[in-house]
């Protein structure tokens, strides 16, 4: 063991705690830290003191022991820490996390899943792995201004496009005109600049 890790043992034996719950060769010095915190603060450490978790998931699971979560959500070493802390937030909020506690769900997917639960907009319709993180932002602030998002919530549009097409709804211009798969998002700009200042035109006519 390194100084570290004799450290941490020393701190726990000082404090009056069991280390020989931590007092491995196997765990780390960040490990035996969560550890020996988590037997100081009273709490059911056999949950999350495994040689399968790093420090930082550790962390996390420590974190929802604390405030009393129900961690088996994401007391899982398949999720990486951050994964953990967004299911341990939505939690805290008192979110139906089982939408987005999900491993083929990364945390920018689960971070976007869990912030429109938190305007109570359906996410059931971007909630799919078939969307990345940004694809799901564009159709997440569609469903928060009362977009039919239904025009550009396809896999086929990157992004970008969903941008343009959002932008366009928002207009109040018919993107039936540019919404197409086949239209990269630059032309999608410039055709809805174009049918605006038309629509502004005719508005002030």
């Amino acid at each position: 063991m390194d100084e570290d890790q004799i450290e941490e043992i020393e701190l726990g034996i000082k404090s009056g705690v069991d280390v020989t719950v931590y007092a491995k060769k196997e765990f780390d010095y960040d490990q035996m830290r969560e550890i020996r915190e988590g037997l100081e603060e009273g709490l059911a450490v056999t949950i999350y003191a495994k040689k399968g978790f790093n420090g930082d998931q550790m962390y996390q699971v420590r974190q929802g022991l604390k405030k009393r979560l129900d961690v088996s959500f994401y007391a899982n070493s398949e999720f990486d820490w951050a994964q953990m802390q967004e299911i341990r937030n939505g939690l805290e909020r008192g979110l139906d996390i089982t939408a987005y506690a999900k491993k083929e769900f990364s945390y920018g997917q689960m971070s976007e899943i869990r912030e429109g639960l938190d305007e109570g907009v359906d996410v059931t319709i971007y909630a799919k792995k078939e969307f990345d993180c940004v694809q799901m932002r564009q159709i997440r602030r569609g469903l928060e201004n009362g977009l039919d998002v239904s025009i550009y919530a396809k896999p086929e549009f990157d992004w970008l496009q969903m941008f343009e097409i959002r932008e366009g709804l928002c207009d109040g211009i018919d993107v039936s005109i540019y919404a197409k798969p086949d239209i990269c998002s630059t032309s999608m700009y410039d055709i809805r600049r174009r049918l605006l200042r038309e629509k502004k035109w005719t508005n002030n006519k």
